[in-house]
């Protein structure tokens, strides 16, 4: 049973492993933890992850562990792609025409607006029903992926003739034009099948491929070249689940390469799609090289296997070949299998690789996908053959858009368009607004889920190890007074250099001190800042930490450019690891969940928990707010300054207070809402646009006293005494 004096201690987050002594000398520097030269074991402070990195799957014990994992992930990939809360669906108004007649099938020129200004164009496919009576069809989307031409590709004879003495492909007609042998088989199996366009490829050209959405403003509103083709990809959905002939519970997805990557993308976010296929991209190695298939936020901590098993346990099978796929049957598909077990579905789940071809999506591959399709979409056991193209359509011929049918004079060019889907995110975030409990409460619930994938808040079953104590300094009465120590978080590859003032005697409550200096900040010379030993002298114990990039988790810049393809975007560092800002708050968090979870365990003698402030110091302010905005209640106060800081005024992709998503959900107002009803005093907040909407909040919270919101400086004297209060 620990002592009293044990209890105290442990509740600051020290250590009493061995007993003090004032013998222990004093380090060069008494704000150091780690010797001269010495970095934490922090993986953050190693190579940045990127597209080309190592992505595997852990599958959780049970399955309950996997739900909870499931639908965090699912939040953080719709928060990712600019579809949390899902967009408002407006009016598709399709076109359809030109049809053009083949054995046992049709094909007719679809376009409709995704949104106002953005159109989707495509090839749908059909069954020629039997005769006199209609019939409800299963339907397939077929997303084209990165061949040159899309749903016009012509690969042209010499590759045909390569694939057919290959083994992968029967003739030549099919060789050439595998983009229309793949649907018109579907539509002679009995399916409906909608092949469209990505965005920029064929007659999708308003906006250039891989274009548009690669600005700082981008990020800060999540709107994403990604993003707005997996929107497509939802609308192209709602297209084919509306025709007549098509029966919405049956509907399935499939695409190669890029198009394999929209699959299990939308496969994630909808569930309404009955069976996939993705061909050869799900691998625990390259991820998607493309700017259409990277966004900020979508894979940090996961990667494509995992995206994939979010569709669990819905039938999904998938192909690979001699490429980035070419480990899927030993790193991968043994994971998925283990998963789909967990479900009691271990025949839900097919993979077959080809590692005798290269990439691609051949007669092979694709007759694997008619039989999975034909299994679980038709109710057919069997393993249809892929029939001769004959006679083919030349691809001119399906263009969409003719003299009859010409572009839409309301198409959009990207900047227009990111204005147009500017005003319909803000509209929709403004009847969010709290003004009731119950307004709030739906504010909370579309701005907290999304937060958090911003930051990436350690999940609260983060296993955490007891801190290392790596010295201590005794005043010359031999008294404690500093102790440094890092903390631990190891299932993270995590750790954070901390500094621990205090002195003996009873525990008042925990200050976590955070500082754009760091942990330095405690120290004036050899003694306490002054405010600092205000603090201690009321029986405060002061934690500071160094966060991420600051002291000694100083880190170098991150990239902005993707290795090997020299596309200077974003999502392809923020993709995959968290941004400067979103990487200090998380640590701040987890330096508040250690000494929270400390607290639980060590209650004060009257059942009362010893509290926890938190003071965010000049431009450290922002990361408080921040921080406090997911804490909830396990913080008692919180001071920040907030700076004059707008995160409308960051113009650059790699400046440190960059938060991919940051404007679009409301920037620091809507993390003071947040903060609601907690204590919260924030100065400097001129020019900031945070007052009404954190006023509307703690009105609506009941606890309009709680928070001290001013435009004045900040005033270090009255911070202390506010906590003290």
């Amino acid at each position: 049973m620990l002592t009293r004096r044990e209890a105290l201690a442990t509740s600051a987050g020290l250590l009493l492993a061995r007993p003090a002594a004032a013998a222990d000398a004093p380090a060069a520097d008494p704000t150091r933890v780690l010797p001269a030269g010495q970095k934490p074991a922090d993986a953050r402070l190693g190579p940045p992850r990127h597209v080309n990195g190592y992505f595997p799957f852990e599958v959780p014990q049970t399955l309950p562990e996997w739900e909870a994992r499931r639908a965090a992930l699912r939040e953080q990939v719709k928060v990712a792609l600019g579809l949390w809360p899902m967009p408002e669906k407006t009016p598709l108004n399709p076109t359809v025409h030109g049809k053009i007649e083949r054995d046992g099938y049709t094909i007719e020129k679809v376009s409709f607006a995704s949104m106002p200004g953005h159109y989707v164009t495509g090839s749908l496919y059909r069954p020629l029903p039997p005769e006199g009576r209609a019939v409800k069809h299963p339907a397939v989307l077929c997303a084209h992926g990165h061949w040159k031409n899309g749903r016009f590709e012509d690969a042209g004879g010499k590759v045909a003739e390569a694939s057919i003495k290959a083994g992968g492909e029967t003739d030549v007609e099919r060789g050439r034009y595998f983009m229309q042998a793949l649907p018109a088989t579907l539509a002679k199996l009995g399916f409906v099948a909608f092949q469209y366009d990505m965005v920029g490829i064929a007659d999708s050209t308003a906006i250039p491929h891989r274009e548009g959405f690669k600005d700082a403003q981008a990020e800060l509103r999540l709107q994403s070249f990604m993003g707005l083709q997996t929107w497509n990809s939802v609308r192209a959905l709602d297209f084919v689940s509306g025709l007549p002939d098509v029966d919405p519970q049956r509907i399935g997805m499939t695409g190669g390469s890029g198009g394999g990557t929209q699959t299990f993308v939308l496969g994630a976010v909808d569930d309404r799609l009955a069976a996939i296929f993705p061909a050869v991209m799900v691998s625990t190695a390259m991820q998607g090289g493309c700017v259409c298939e990277n966004a900020s936020l979508l894979r940090v901590g996961t990667g494509n296997v995992e995206l994939a098993a979010l569709f669990a346990p819905k039938p999904l099978a998938m192909s690979a070949a001699n490429d980035w796929t070419k480990e899927l049957m030993t790193k991968g598909f043994p994971e998925l299998q283990k998963l789909y077990k967990l479900y009691g579905a271990e025949d839900k789940v097919a993979a077959k690789a080809w590692l005798q071809f290269g990439h691609q999506y051949n007669q092979l591959a694709r007759e694997f996908m008619y039989a999975w399709f034909s299994k679980h979409l038709l109710g057919k056991d069997e393993s249809p053959k892929e029939p001769p193209l004959t006679p083919v359509v030349p691809p001119t011929a399906l263009t969409v858009y003719d003299d009859a049918h010409p572009r839409p004079k309301d198409e959009l060019p990207a900047d227009k368009l990111r204005e147009v889907m500017t005003a319909a995110s803000d509209a929709r975030m403004a009847k969010l607004a709290p003004t009731t409990p119950e307004t709030l409460k739906a504010f909370r619930d579309v701005v907290k889920p999304a937060m958090r994938a911003m930051v990436g808040e350690p999940p609260p079953a983060t296993p955490y190890t007891r801190p290392v104590e790596t010295g201590r300094v005794y005043d010359l009465a031999g008294r404690l007074k500093l102790i440094r120590l890092t903390y631990s978080f190891k299932a993270a590859g995590e750790e954070i250099p901390i500094l621990v003032a205090r002195e003996e005697g009873n525990l008042s409550g925990v200050v976590v001190w955070v500082h754009p200096k760091g942990k330095a900040s405690l120290l004036d010379g050899e003694k306490f800042a002054p405010l600092v030993q205000a603090l201690v002298d009321k029986g405060y114990t002061v934690v500071a930490p160094d966060v991420y990039g600051i002291g000694e988790l100083s880190a170098p810049p991150l990239p902005v450019t993707a290795p090997t393809y020299n596309h200077v975007y974003a999502g392809y560092t923020y993709g995959y690891n968290r941004s400067v800002l979103a990487n200090r708050v998380h640590d701040i968090l987890s330096v508040i969940r250690y000494h929270r979870s400390i607290q639980i365990r060590v209650a004060g003698r009257d059942g009362k928990l010893a509290p926890l402030h938190l003071v965010g110091w000049g431009e450290a302010g922002p990361w408080v707010v921040l921080a406090k905005a997911l804490a909830g209640d396990a913080v008692a106060k919180t001071a920040a300054d907030l700076h004059g800081f707008r995160f409308e005024d960051v113009s650059k992709i790699d400046d440190p207070m960059m938060l991919p998503g940051a404007v679009k959900y409301g920037g620091l107002a809507a993390a003071l809402a947040l903060c609601a009803p907690g204590e919260v005093l924030a100065h400097n907040t001129a020019k900031t646009g945070t007052g009404r909407l954190a006023k509307a909040a703690y009105d609506a919270a009941g606890a309009k006293d709680k928070l001290a919101h001013s435009g004045d400086k900040w005033d270090d004297a009255k911070v202390v005494a506010w906590l003290l209060k």
